[in-house]
């Protein structure tokens, strides 16, 4: 028994053929399934029509999405059709995409992590806008703090303001791997 420790029901291999029905049923292009996968075109392209054995990440990968196909959706970037969104994560990850409506006051996030901590509202799936500038101010320096004027003569800003204060240093505070980034169309 003790030998099946550390043991997985995993193959060491996977061949061209199979990587390339695997992207055609996920109705993958290989730029696509080459994203997802985290590797270049040339070599989706190489490993579809090679005749040995391939080896590595891709085959654990591989069965991992043959058994959950949904998990590619899972992590497709959605199509904004908001004036502004941003891109809360930590250390490499991105965790949430919000994306806002400031006129209409509309908020609309998605989550990449089930671990809540990492989630820019944590167990909250529908943020009112006032949670969202409430988020806002949390991921900048407090607009009482003293020396404020100096903080933002130095950020090159004329006063407090949060998403641009957040714009100028990514959302990063002391002691924690979390940052936001802005896109504005």
């Amino acid at each position: 028994m003790e030998r099946q420790l550390g043991r997985y029901i995993i193959a060491d291999t996977i061949s061209g053929r199979e990587i390339k029905c695997l992207r055609k049923s996920l109705d993958l292009t290989q730029a696509e399934f080459a994203r997802f996968v985290n590797v270049s075109v040339k070599t989706i392209e190489r490993w579809e029509i090679q005749k040995t054995p391939i080896k590595g990440e891709i085959v654990t990968l591989c069965r991992l999405i043959r058994e959950d196909p949904g998990c590619i959706e899972r992590f497709r970037v959605p199509q904004s059709h908001a004036p502004l969104r941003l891109w809360y994560g930590r250390e490499e990850d991105v965790c949430t995409i919000i994306d806002v409506s400031p006129p209409q006051r509309r908020v609309k996030i998605y989550n990449y992590t089930k671990d809540l901590m990492c989630r820019a509202f944590g167990k909250i799936e529908e943020p009112t806008y006032e949670q969202y500038e409430a988020f806002l101010k949390s991921r900048c320096f407090p607009g009482s703090r003293d020396k404020m004027k100096l903080i933002l003569e130095e950020l090159g800003l004329p006063f407090y303001e949060p998403l641009m204060i957040i714009e100028k240093t990514e959302g990063r505070m002391a002691d924690d791997d979390f940052w936001l980034r802005v896109e504005r169309d």
